[in-house]
């Protein structure tokens, strides 16, 4: 196993090509996955599976709470000849063995197991282990420790978890050596490789890109009416639930523009969105003569992932890239704040700092699964985030700790329940 040379770079600016320690990229680097059986997951073991010589998965961790979860993890266990594999839901630590089992017998491996370890704990402990790559794919603020984890082990974290650096901002931050973290969403990734063409001083502002999710250019009235099944109805990306609803209220792209703000040291105030339903232009950079540089590739999760797993060296036909003999159209118009307000709530949120961004994010999670289940309209979302983090008074980020952030999630969350009445 190889360790990355550290270089004084901000949190997860783009070092030069030099900074691995022997300029080669043969040998296989070996990768925990967390949040394995999710939409990041899979993906990256497609990575993995097409890229045998870069990447050894050695750990997988997901909840476990669904059966048929489990049994695809226990699968993917097998295929990825894992050493340990961890589940969160401490009562599936029996099922999980037996599907391992059978796993391994389907596979002609009778006899093979891995580690197994279960709880809330086990994907913290699977993060600190020794590795090259701590990819964190989970969904939600439950991926803050297994951040900070994998953070103090010093070991690279390819970060899709973008709730973790939000709610957790200082502690992350802090704790991050230059150039640790590597941005997977594929507005920062697109922002990381464009910020290789300049200094950070000749960066004028950052440009996220966001589709405008399956709502684009619908009034605020217009959504009264939404159902589930109709926010869930992406147009251009397959995601889980939760990050498709979060897309639908353009909370996913508030999340967002905090992250970036976090991860390149750039004021929110210059962190812009503009809304490009073909999810081409991945994210731009403006700088300060005047040009910007975009970075451009279909809308497929599996280059950003490559990225994140092998940065700073890019991995052969990760992606199958544009089509440049076909003729075609890209768009750009301007966010409508009126119809989707969270973008603004957010920006407010992390200008308070503290704990507010915390209380935005858990807010927002127990919304959307009141609205998922029926019991909270569409603009009822966004609208009780608002309310929940107006009546927080957040705590300030300098000695900010982990229980801090946690005790400020543990009351939005039960204010938000009280809200809609759950």
């Amino acid at each position: 196993m190889r360790r990355l040379r550290r270089r004084r770079w901000p949190c997860c600016s783009s070092p030069p090509s030099s900074a691995r320690e022997d300029g080669d990229v043969s040998s296989a680097r070996d990768v925990v996955l967390l949040g394995s059986t999710g939409s990041i997951g899979t993906q990256a073991e497609d990575v993995v599976a097409s890229a045998p010589d870069r990447f050894r998965v050695v750990a997988v961790a997901a909840g476990g709470s669904d059966p048929g979860r489990l049994r695809q993890l226990a699968e993917q266990a097998v295929r990825l000849d894992v050493q340990a594999v961890g589940v969160a839901d401490a009562s599936a630590e029996g099922a999980l063995r037996d599907h391992l089992a059978s796993a391994a017998r389907t596979a002609g491996r009778a006899g093979w197991a891995p580690e197994v370890l279960a709880g809330p704990e086990a994907a913290v402990e699977l993060a600190r282990r020794p590795a090259d790559v701590v990819l964190n794919g989970m969904t939600g603020s439950v991926g803050l420790r297994p951040t900070l984890a994998a953070l103090e082990a010093g070991t690279t974290l390819a970060l899709a978890n973008k709730e973790s650096l939000v709610v957790g901002g200082p502690l992350v931050t802090a704790l991050a050596a230059p150039g640790q973290v590597v941005p997977v969403d594929s507005e920062h990734s697109a922002i990381a490789q464009c910020l290789r063409g300049g200094s950070a001083a000749e960066v004028r502002r950052l440009v996220l890109t966001a589709s405008g999710g399956p709502f684009r250019g619908r009034s605020r009235a217009s959504l009264a009416d939404v159902t589930p099944e109709q926010a869930l109805a992406h147009p251009t990306w397959a995601m889980g639930p939760v990050v498709t609803t979060n897309s639908a209220t353009m909370v996913n792209k508030a999340l967002e523009v905090v992250e970036a703000h976090l991860l390149f040291g750039i004021p929110l105030e210059r962190v812009d969105v503009v809304v490009h339903p073909q999810s081409v232009v991945h994210s731009m950079v403006e700088f300060t003569d005047g040009s910007t540089l975009a970075q451009c590739s279909p809308p497929d999760m599996r280059l950003p992932i490559s990225l994140g797993m092998g940065w700073p060296d890019r991995v052969e036909r990760a992606d199958y890239g544009i089509d440049w003999r076909q003729a075609t159209t890209w768009t750009f118009e301007p966010l409508d704040e009126e119809a989707f307000p969270a973008v603004a709530l957010a920006r407010a949120a992390a200008t308070t700092g503290g704990t507010a961004p915390a209380v935005f994010n858990a807010a927002n999670e127990e919304c959307v699964a009141a609205f998922l289940g029926g019991g909270l309209p569409f603009l009822g979302v966004v609208d009780t985030v608002a309310r929940v983090v107006g009546e927080h008074s957040a705590l300030p980020g300098e000695g900010l700790t982990v229980d801090d952030v946690l005790a400020a999630e543990g009351w939005a969350r039960t204010r938000a329940r009280e809200l809609v009445g759950v």
